[in-house]
């Protein structure tokens, strides 16, 4: 009975997992398009407001039309007219005191983290944390600025350092290179390490084939 239920549960909590990712993303999608709605029915008269609110409420429309506003902003955004837009709007907002501030670290990040030339995680490597008789998987993220390297004098690296099990929150720091170890596994195998809190290794087979030996359980 106790294999048959781990059998189930490894069945069953990947793809509950998956589905709540991908209910969130969705939400958050079509959020976004209900909050532009709503800004566009208080605006219009109110005549137009049931006919919009009932558009409003159609099931997925608010997630086709955000996908397809990326997708279209995207094509153009590679075009030359679009960069030549995409110019002209960022020396529009770099203008704006506040705003310039916030704009231009997401873009920068932006860049780093989904163009390919970036160098975001580009390897895992063990660190020294939270003292020097333990060590912590991180990741680098590339090199100190100028003037932080001119003032360190030393070789550092800009690492960082996930938290368990929420990998989206950590800790951006900078370290001697000489005392970081650089490892063979891939991002994507580390990460999934410090997800499962170190008990998934590194290319092993999981789910199902971890409970049809007996001595699993």
């Amino acid at each position: 009975m106790k294999k048959y239920f781990i059998a189930g549960i490894l069945v069953w909590a990947p793809m509950a997992v998956t589905v709540w990712v991908i209910t969130w993303g969705l939400g958050l999608l079509d959020g976004v398009f209900g909050s532009v709605m709503q800004a566009i029915i208080t605006i219009f008269p109110s005549e137009f407001s049931a006919s919009l609110q009932h558009f409003r409420n159609l099931p997925a429309v608010g997630i086709v039309i955000v996908i397809a506003v990326i997708m279209f902003t995207g094509l153009l955004a590679i075009s030359f007219a679009g960069q030549w837009w995409m110019k002209v709007w960022d020396k529009l907002v770099n203008r704006i005191p506040v705003v310039r501030s916030i704009y231009s670290s997401v873009q920068q990040v932006s860049s780093t983290l989904f163009s390919g030339s970036g160098q975001a995680f580009s390897k895992a490597l063990l660190i020294r944390y939270p003292h020097a008789d333990s060590w912590a998987i991180a990741f680098q993220t590339g090199i100190p600025a100028k003037e932080v390297s001119t003032k360190l004098g030393e070789d550092y690296v800009n690492v960082f350092l996930p938290t368990t099990p929420n990998p989206t929150s950590g800790f951006f720091m900078i370290v001697p290179r000489a005392q970081t170890i650089a490892l063979d596994m891939s991002v994507e195998e580390a990460l999934k390490h410090i997800v499962s809190m170190g008990s998934v290794p590194p290319n092993s087979q999981t789910g199902l084939n971890a409970i049809q030996s007996p001595k699993h359980l």
